[in-house]
């Protein structure tokens, strides 16, 4: 398995990219991987909430991860997001990966069933116990209607040898400070938010799991390594540019701002899976362009 500190630092959360008929665009998806390698990321998270994982056929879900792979080519690990609120199909999910050639497996709670904590602890631990590469447990509440407790993962940290980290998307930084401080001092805690990555890594945080670094990695990274080596002075400045951009990320719900963002700049066309469907009200598109702007902006006046 891949040592521990392979999963510190900044990876993408990456958007699938959709052609005008509605399929993934792997042509589009290979572009993505290779400026995102191209621009210093630490490594790379196909199929998660970004990548609207929950509108893939399994068919579709097990060959983006491929192809992601593919494409890297081990340049960065990649970390296949394969949980499900069914325990089998996360099994047989993070099996394919695992074949495939993955370096980690991302595992969401187990959503819309709201389980209770056990219920947690012998979910997350049947996926673990079939797979033998490292996994990193998804806590976000928010999508999930589930926060796995502390306590909970503390358990399955001990029980579990191949659960190397998670991935803290409660927006509780008084939970997440709580993991870090609790938990084994190679155990890995990565933010969720982007807005939040420069504080966790402040309270002894290992990175981030990021939307923002779909558009900008150099920076998502600089930022975040920057806080890591103590440079929190650099970091902070970068930040100060980022604080709104991070906010219009989440102007209406994830993907579709970066997505929106990203078709504009022509990374990507502006295609979702319905549910998801494009923003909703004009003036966001307005802000969210201005944003996105103000940030090229300054990169190209070396400001980040």
């Amino acid at each position: 398995m891949k040592s521990r500190q392979f999963f510190k630092g900044v990876f993408t959360a990456l958007i699938t990219p959709f052609t005008d008929y509605g399929t993934v665009d792997y042509a589009a998806l290979e572009r993505i991987v290779n400026f995102q390698i191209e621009n210093g990321i630490d490594g790379l998270v196909p199929c998660g909430t970004t990548g609207e994982s929950p509108c893939l056929s399994h068919e579709e879900h097990d060959r983006v991860i491929a192809q992601t792979i593919k494409f890297a080519a081990g340049r960065v690990p990649v970390i296949a997001g394969t949980g499900s609120n069914a325990t089998n199909e996360a099994i047989r999910l993070s099996q394919h990966a695992e074949d495939a050639g993955v370096d980690a497996v991302l595992l969401v709670n187990p959503y819309y069933n709201k389980p209770n904590q056990e219920g947690l602890y012998r979910h997350f631990r049947a996926i673990a116990d079939s797979v033998s590469v490292p996994c990193i447990l998804y806590n976000i509440k928010g999508r999930t209607g589930v926060n796995l407790e502390t306590d909970t993962l503390l358990r399955l940290v001990r029980d579990c040898p191949n659960i190397y980290a998670v991935k803290e998307a409660s927006g509780n930084l008084d939970q997440m400070t709580d993991v870090i401080n609790r938990s084994p001092s190679d155990f890995i805690v990565l933010s969720g938010d982007d807005n939040l990555a420069l504080e966790l890594v402040r309270r002894g945080g290992d990175g981030v799991i990021s939307v923002a670094s779909n558009l900008f990695p150099k920076e998502m990274v600089s930022m975040v390594h920057a806080a890591m080596d103590g440079d929190y002075a650099t970091a902070e400045k970068i930040e100060s540019y980022f604080a709104d951009f991070f906010k219009t990320c989440f102007i209406e719900t994830n993907p579709i701002p970066i997505k929106t963002a990203m078709a504009h700049y022509g990374r990507c066309r502006e295609i979702f899976r319905l549910p998801m469907c494009p923003l909703e009200k004009p003036e966001h598109r307005t802000e969210l362009i201005r944003t996105t702007d103000a940030l090229f902006d300054a990169i190209n006046k070396g400001l980040i």
